[in-house]
């Protein structure tokens, strides 16, 4: 049965760790769905770090951009992240947020019409002040509306605060 669930916070908020739990609570085999680009040693680092805690029970991907070219029908699917996903999109697009917020809808329409159990973990970036940088206002305002255009399609919604769960949404 498909269902979308939505995981959603501020930074170190617990929103991956929650995120795995689940995704091992409703499947002993989940596949983890890695969109992130490697932009220095840093971060890519931090990528190993995250794939050396994941057990052998993950099927891992690394996909940037086109989630949907994988075949996903009956699996549990943790996307982590939606904020790296659109900033693939974003910056491939010149920071045009119509363009970007368009292509990265279509691509989540085309990935949700599987049949499969999605878990999206998202960055809720607006949450602070707002910035002097335009390119930076112009990205916050594109990953809100994702935010809210996967909302609007979710199943459940979960907000992480502090490592709390708090039930936003939940529609069996």
């Amino acid at each position: 049965m498909k269902q979308i669930i939505l995981i959603t916070g501020g930074a170190r908020s617990g929103k991956s760790s929650h995120a795995e739990r689940l995704a091992l609570s409703l499947s002993p085999n989940p596949v983890y769905l890695a969109t992130s680009r490697i932009w220095d040693e840093e971060f890519r680092q931090r990528v190993l770090r995250h794939q050396a805690n994941r057990g052998p029970e993950w099927t891992n991907i690394e996909e940037e951009k086109e989630l949907s070219r994988h075949t996903l029908e009956g699996r549990v699917v943790l996307i982590d992240c939606v904020t790296l996903w659109c900033t693939n999109y974003f910056f491939d697009l010149e920071a045009d947020t119509d363009k970007a917020l368009t292509a990265v809808k279509a691509e989540f329409d085309r990935l949700t019409q599987q049949d499969a159990t999605f878990i999206f973990v998202t960055n809720e970036i607006g949450m602070g002040g707002t910035s002097e940088n335009l390119i930076q206002r112009k990205f916050t305002d594109m990953q809100g509306w994702m935010n809210q255009y996967i909302a609007s399609r979710a199943n459940r919604v979960i907000l992480m605060v502090s490592g709390i769960p708090v039930k936003v949404k939940d529609e069996k």
